[in-house]
């Protein structure tokens, strides 16, 4: 991939903005930290050093309205904010008209049926006339009615994971991560119902200029998400290596080959994936390819 195709600096006058946008930002917790360090990385400078209801970026027509989480799909739908981030499980739940404008790829987890390790559980059949604990009943209740499933749900707050040891369910319904959650509570997870992660929202009645600014957020964010886990690679190699070496480099697009000082040396540029680049730096330095240089990449623009 040409190296003109990697920017560190996003332009910011890319487009003309006029009205400011209102983003809503879940007030704390991982999701907040997630989103933050988004906009951070997008350019987009915001004072946090207290911790109020609403700030304003300094150099791009934004502002964040923080909220708690099961307040931000309702927040956007009736137009007190124009744009939010919330996790997918949560605007499931609540069931209001907002637009999905874009999956952000981070707060990944999953909304599922788990039982004491020690039950019989052949589908949710098994669960047929049972007691299912759960913060989400409105996605439990959609998926029982699915399947023809009668059941008995307690909706709790919290703390969902204790509802079976105590003797409140015989089952529970709730979001899943790393599962180390439900091992400690004797629990294993078996249906998977929804797979949830952080999505940007927008009320459907935005007007043309904030719709345009937010046109101009999503430019940045998709930047910065399309550099994630990417590296710039820069290598060093004989000509005579050159086809063994491409043929190596799974790059997005064909690799940039500029020719040395040195007679018969090149130098080649592309970008690769993280995890790839850690498979095949062996067979790149087999095929005659030094000194090569990994970088970080800020932003891409593809």
């Amino acid at each position: 991939m040409a190296a003109a195709a990697i920017t560190m600096n996003i332009n910011t006058n890319r487009t003309t903005m006029g009205e400011t946008l209102r983003i809503a930002v879940q007030s704390k917790g991982r999701l907040n930290e997630d989103t933050m360090r988004l906009l951070e990385e997008t350019g987009i400078r915001i004072s946090t050093s207290k911790r109020t209801l609403l700030v304003a970026a300094s150099n791009f027509p934004l502002e964040i309205l923080f909220l708690r989480d099961d307040d931000i799909p309702g927040t956007v739908a009736d137009g007190t904010a124009d744009i939010g981030v919330v996790g997918l499980n949560e605007l499931e739940e609540q069931g209001v008209d907002a637009e999905i404008v874009e999956k952000l790829g981070f707060g990944a987890c999953r909304l599922s049926i788990a039982v004491p390790k020690q039950m019989e559980y052949k589908d949710i059949t098994s669960l047929q006339g049972r007691r299912i604990a759960t913060s989400y009943p409105t996605i439990l209740r959609r998926y029982l009615k699915q399947r023809g499933v009668q059941a008995d749900i307690h909706v709790i707050s919290g703390s969902v994971e204790i509802s079976t040891g105590i003797g409140l369910a015989d089952a529970i319904f709730d979001i899943v991560s790393s599962g180390s959650t439900l091992v400690s509570n004797n629990l294993r997870e078996e249906d998977v119902v929804l797979s949830s992660e952080a999505v940007l929202i927008a009320h459907r009645g935005l007007s043309e200029e904030k719709r345009g600014v937010m046109e101009e957020l999503l430019f940045r964010i998709r930047a910065v998400m399309g550099a994630a886990n990417k590296k710039y690679v820069l290598m060093n190699a004989p000509r005579e290596s050159l086809d063994v070496i491409l043929n190596v480099l799974p790059g997005i697009k064909s690799p940039t080959v500029m020719p040395l000082a040195q007679e018969g040396w090149c130098s080649i540029h592309t970008v690769l994936d993280e995890k790839c680049f850690w498979k095949i730096i062996g067979r790149l330095k087999e095929a005659g390819a030094q000194g090569i240089l990994v970088l970080p990449i800020e932003s891409m623009i593809l």
